[in-house]
C-alpha cells in the first residue's frame, strides 16, 4: 500500500544526503516529489536517479532572490503542496575568536533565514491537513567547540517548530521536527577540510558514539515519512531527535 499516492511532496535540499533519500522513499510510497538543489547539474543527475515521479529547481536556500522566486518555480509543476521538508543546509564551523561576519551571516541566511522564508512562500500552497517538517539538529542540546554559530542557527530553526505549528494550526497544518545526530552525509564538504582530514573528524567522532557508527540517510528519511503520514495526525509542534541515544546515552 502507498500511503502517499496522490501527494506532492517539496523537498529543498534534495540533490543528495538526507533530502535525496527522503525523496526516493516518499516516490517509493506514490508521491510526486519536487526537489531543489544550488546547482543544475546536481539537481539533473538528482532527478534521472529518481525517476519520473521526481521534478527538480534550482534554488538557494541561502540566497532570498532564489527564495522569493521558488513559489513561481514550484507553481510550474502543481498548485498545491501536502507535504514541505524543509532540509537544506550544510556546516561549517569556526571557534569564537576565529568566526568572521561572513561565516555568521552565511549561516544564517541559509539555515534561518532560509527556512522561514521558505515556509512563508510555500504556505499559500499547502493543503489543508498538510504537513510540515523542519530539520534541526542534536547540537542544540548542549555545547560544541566550534560549533556556536552552527548551533545558534540550528536553535532558531527549533523555535520554528514551535512557534509555526501555532500559526498553522488553524490551517490544520501540522509543523514538526527532525533532529538528526552524526549521519553519513556530505555535511563537512563545504567546510574546507581535505578529504583526510574530513576522514579523521569521522574517525574521531566515531569511537565516541554509542554504537560506534554514524546513522545511514535512511534512518532519518523514515522518521520524516513517519511524520509527514496520517500515523502521525495527533504529532503536533513536536521534535524527534534521531541521533542513536549520543544526547542521552553515555
Amino acid at each position: 500500500m502507498q500511503k502517499f499516492k496522490n501527494k506532492v511532496v517539496l523537498i529543498t535540499g534534495g540533490t543528495s544526503g538526507i533530502g535525496f533519500t527522503t525523496a526516493k522513499d516518499f516516490i517509493d510510497e506514490g508521491a510526486v516529489v519536487i526537489i531543489t538543489g544550488r546547482s543544475q547539474e546536481t539537481v539533473d543527475k538528482a532527478v534521472e536517479n529518481l525517476g519520473p515521479n521526481a521534478k527538480g529547481l534550482v534554488s538557494n536556500a541561502g540566497k532570498m532572490s532564489d527564495i522569493f522566486k521558488l513559489l513561481e518555480q514550484v507553481k510550474t509543476y502543481t498548485d498545491r503542496l501536502d507535504i514541505l521538508f524543509v532540509n537544506a543546509g550544510y556546516g561549517k564551523f569556526a571557534s569564537v575568536e576565529t568566526a568572521d561576519e561572513a561565516h555568521f551571516d552565511e549561516l544564517f541566511n541559509m539555515l534561518v533565514k532560509g527556512t522561514f522564508f521558505t515556509v512563508q512562500q510555500m504556505l499559500p500552497i499547502m493543503n489543508e491537513g498538510g504537513s510540515i517538517i523542519l530539520n534541526t539538529s542534536f547540537v542544540t542540546g548542549f555545547g560544541i567547540e566550534n560549533f556556536s554559530v552552527y548551533s545558534a542557527a540550528k536553535s532558531a530553526v527549533q523555535s520554528f517548530i514551535k512557534t509555526f505549528s501555532s500559526e498553522c494550526t488553524v490551517k490544520k497544518i501540522r509543523v514538526n521536527g527532525i533532529s538528526p545526530g552524526h549521519i553519513k552525509t556530505n555535511i563537512y564538504n563545504n567546510t574546507g577540510l581535505t578529504s583526510d582530514e574530513i576522514d579523521g573528524v569521522v574517525e574521531s567522532v566515531t569511537s565516541t558514539l554509542p554504537f560506534k557508527r554514524f546513522g545511514e540517510p535512511s534512518e532519518i528519511s523514515k522518521t520524516v515519512l513517519f511524520l509527514a503520514s496520517d500515523d502521525a495526525s495527533y504529532i503536533h509542534g513536536a521534535e524527534i531527535v534521531i541521533d542513536g541515544g549520543v544526547s542521552n546515552v553515555k
